[in-house]
């Protein structure tokens, strides 16, 4: 009680409790708004994922927003029937095959910049990159059709591939270089003291801190390749060689009635993007937050 007394005692009389000082110092308006958007953002993908499980005489005459009486699973069965497996590898295919080469180039781009900073050669390689940036897919289109029917590579994959790995390098190489130059100098100065090459750096120091970095640009470029629409538009037409994102916008003219069987085919178009990004979610945070930094 003598403790106590002393507390109240020496407690200044204009000071509030410390849990109080903590419940003013929340951004509860920040707060709300947050929750405001995420209910915002649910509503469509749940009128999404519910409407997927309906057939169509429960989505003409149900409320769009109950839950099915009787779920059922025909219209993924009927997408998957319709030559979805193929769009799928399609899709994997081209976004592995931008990704993998696209990375690489940059990671690499990005460690000779930083290491060669006073080179005037590669301060101008990094402005060519970085004026890359500022050139859209839109605009350069006409000139990209006309090299690929000139390399003799329309209506394939490998016509996919190659643009979306030009248009992939500028934003990789910008967050590897700034995720690079955050790594202390001292740790490539006592290597090289050691007898280590600029490849060994580059493997054994570089690769492992820029991980984060590395994983950020894979999956918003893989983001970016995964839903592109354009590029599969105008460089291919046999129904073989279609992409999901393509594909999606064939089965809406397919089944322009059914919309079940649309939004079943957004879903498992969409699926592997949350999964994608619900596996490699702490790294683009801390890639993102790390890389820009400085």
């Amino acid at each position: 009680m003598a403790v106590l007394t002393t507390s109240t005692a020496t407690r200044p009389s204009g000071a509030r409790p410390l849990g109080l000082r903590r419940l003013t110092q929340l951004n509860w308006f920040g707060g709300a708004a947050g929750w405001l958007w995420l209910v915002i953002v649910l509503i469509p993908l749940y009128w999404i994922v519910v409407t997927s499980f309906k057939d169509q005489g429960a989505f003409f005459t149900q409320n769009p927003f109950a839950l099915p009486t009787d779920p059922t699973i025909a219209n993924y069965r009927l997408v998957i029937e319709s030559d979805f497996p193929r769009y799928f590898v399609n899709s994997v295919i081209v976004t592995a095959g931008t990704i993998l080469p696209a990375v690489a180039i940059s990671f690499m781009a990005a460690y000779a910049i930083v290491r060669g900073a006073g080179s005037r050669f590669l301060a101008g390689i990094n402005g060519l990159f970085l004026m890359g940036l500022a050139i859209p897919l839109q605009a350069t289109i006409i000139p990209v059709y006309l090299l690929i029917i000139k390399m003799h590579l329309y209506d394939s994959l490998l016509a996919l591939i190659l643009p979306s790995i030009a248009f992939s390098i500028p934003l990789s190489v910008l967050v590897l270089t700034n995720f690079i130059r955050d790594v202390p100098k001292e740790l490539f100065e006592s290597m090289r003291v050691d007898g280590a090459t600029e490849w060994g750096m580059l493997r054994k120091l570089t690769l492992p801190l820029t991980r984060p970095a590395l994983v950020t640009v894979s999956i918003y470029n893989g983001l970016g390749v995964w839903n592109g629409f354009l590029l599969p538009l105008i460089l291919t037409q046999s129904p073989d060689k279609r992409t999901l994102p393509l594909a999606l916008w064939t089965f809406q003219g397919q089944y322009s009635v059914n919309v079940p069987a649309v939004l079943a085919s957004v879903v498992l178009t969409t699926l592997p993007i949350v999964i994608l990004y619900a596996l490699g979610r702490r790294q683009l945070l801390s890639g993102l937050t790390a890389g820009f930094s400085r």
